[in-house]
């Protein structure tokens, strides 16, 4: 005896593996909300350090700009008071707290620069309550006006 052949009528409808009669599945759901979520978060954590950097470089050259309106001795301690005020706020109290030769590495190192070793920056690693030889202060005005507007924080 011979069985007949299943014929298409006797299949059964195409179903979720869920079982659920909607098209709406709980773990799609979850999926997109955790997704979307981690998105958000990235993107405010994003937001919140550019401001951040934005706030600081925009202090920085205020006080920059300030500076400038002092005579010459005033301006390098007020300068060389913003610069140890912007790496603390960058690098924390110890790179703050170096001095000398270290102090300008650190600064260099901070903002990714030689203006502090081997160029007119160097007067607020050595020389600055010296005497001032030949210094000039508008190279000095200039490097940190461009060092100080490149803060990324």
């Amino acid at each position: 005896m011979t069985t007949p052949a299943p014929d298409l009528s006797t299949l059964r409808g195409l179903h979720l593996p869920t079982g659920g009669n909607s098209a709406v599945q709980p773990e799609m759901v979850a999926a997109l909300v955790l997704g979307f979520s981690l998105a958000l978060l990235v993107g405010l954590i994003r937001l919140v350090r550019a401001r951040r950097g934005a706030s600081v470089r925009r202090a920085a050259l205020r006080e920059l700009a300030l500076a400038q309106n002092l005579e010459p001795e005033a301006r390098r301690v007020a300068q060389a008071r913003l610069l140890r005020r912007v790496v603390r706020t960058l690098k924390g109290e110890a790179a703050a707290g170096t001095s000398g030769t270290a102090w300008a590495a650190t600064l260099d190192t901070t903002f990714a620069t030689d203006f502090f070793r081997s160029g007119p920056g160097r007067v607020f690693a050595d020389d600055l309550y010296r005497r001032p030889k030949t210094i000039d202060p508008a190279a000095i005005d200039a490097g940190l006006g461009r060092l100080l507007s490149q803060i990324r924080a």
